[in-house]
């Protein structure tokens, strides 16, 4: 049992659960563990990886046939907890990989599109990314101004995307453009002439992954490219929500990885002749952060039951979300706390999870988006403008 869960949170797994929980978190203690800092000095997001992952059965691994695993969201989300307790970029790969490229062919395409795509997305043979953010549209996605038209039986897209994990590295992109029939989805070969993927450098957060600015310049792609049952924003909508489940489980791994480095260190510095874990100050950071893992932990299980059963609502997600994301964030910072001086260096990670998740807090919808969804659940007003 983990030093964190005081509340048998094990005992709710069934038998299975916990055996895939153990793979992925055996997985992340031996090949990304001991690299992570390297990686993340290095600003390298380790490709290399990716075969492993896939014969984990991580890619996509939510999805039923086409070569994916078929695991349930409890299962997914106990994965994506595991990946971000190695590092928050890591879990995005496997987000964007499945959660995003993959569920928008998966839900929205056709089976040509899907026979053709998602076997070699599962092996990790093709990587893909997903273009809706832009440089003038990020929480609000309707503004959009990339613009996909007709031209015989082509379609010819243009404009930028910004922020794009994977572009770079990517076989296949989803692009969303504005048509004359409202916003509609593509399946970008990422070879096509007119689309070029700019790795944006330097970060300070995520930097052992890749986020992209796209340029689309005269992008021709024949008419069967467009994704036939993805029309308006409900579209790349359904897929960000797949995406915020898994945050809501990964956020709390990352957040009890800074907790076990800083309960770890607090037993092992001394001060004044005696352990810092001995001083009453450092046990009330940890008993405090240690509660709002487990509550964490139960609130994404809760939810992942309720998206098993197919009951789980958007406001749902938002809440689970916005709760999760602020207290990791919060726990991160405060481990580095218990750290002192050598919490600011690549050895110990709560300062780099505490980094990465200022990125996790803001992409797949900021704290003040989740805050006026719930508002909106609350008061049945809608106040985004």
């Amino acid at each position: 049992m983990l030093d964190s869960d005081l509340i048998s949170f094990a005992s709710l797994l069934t038998a299975e659960e916990q055996n895939l929980q153990a793979q992925v978190r055996s997985f992340v203690d031996s090949a990304i563990k001991p690299n992570i800092a390297g990686w993340y000095d290095d600003a390298v997001f380790p490709l290399e990886i990716v075969p492993e992952m896939a014969k984990l059965g991580l890619l996509g691994m939510h999805l039923e046939g086409y070569g994916c695993a078929g695991r349930s969201a409890v299962e997914y989300g106990l994965a994506a907890a595991e990946l971000e307790a190695g590092d928050s970029g890591l879990r995005t790969f496997v987000s964007v990989q499945g959660s995003l490229a993959m569920s928008a062919i998966y839900k929205h395409g056709s089976e040509d599109q899907k026979h053709t795509w998602l076997p070699q997305m599962a092996t990790g043979d093709v990587i893909g990314c997903f273009g809706l953010t832009e440089p003038s549209a990020g929480s609000d996605p309707s503004a959009m101004t990339t613009v996909a038209r007709r031209d015989g039986d082509d379609w010819v897209l243009n404009g930028s995307k910004r922020w794009i994990g994977l572009a770079s590295v990517a076989q296949v992109a989803v692009i969303w453009a504005q048509t004359e029939d409202g916003i509609r989805g593509f399946l970008v070969p990422t070879d096509s002439k007119g689309f070029s993927a700019t790795p944006i450098e330097p970060k300070l957060s995520m930097r052992a992954s890749i986020q992209c600015d796209i340029e689309l310049s005269d992008v021709r792609l024949p008419s069967d490219a467009q994704l036939p049952y993805a029309k308006g924003l409900r579209g790349p909508f359904e897929c960000l929500n797949e995406a915020r489940y898994g945050i809501i489980w990964g956020s709390m791994g990352a957040a009890r990885d800074a907790w076990q480095v800083a309960l770890d260190y607090s037993k092992q510095r001394l001060q004044f002749d005696k352990p810092l874990s001995g001083y009453q100050f450092t046990q009330g950071k940890l008993v405090n952060m240690a509660l709002e893992i487990n509550k964490g932990f139960l609130l994404a299980l809760h939810l992942g039951r309720l998206k098993d059963a197919g009951r789980l609502e958007p406001h749902q997600i938002s809440v689970g979300k916005l709760n999760n994301c602020r207290e990791a964030i919060e726990i991160a910072r405060e481990s580095r706390s218990i750290l002192g001086g050598n919490g600011v260096t690549m050895e110990y990670s709560p300062l780099r999870h505490a980094n990465n998740l200022e990125s996790v807090r803001t992409y797949e919808g900021t704290d003040e988006v989740h805050t006026l969804i719930i508002g909106n659940k609350i008061t049945g007003t809608p106040a985004f403008r």
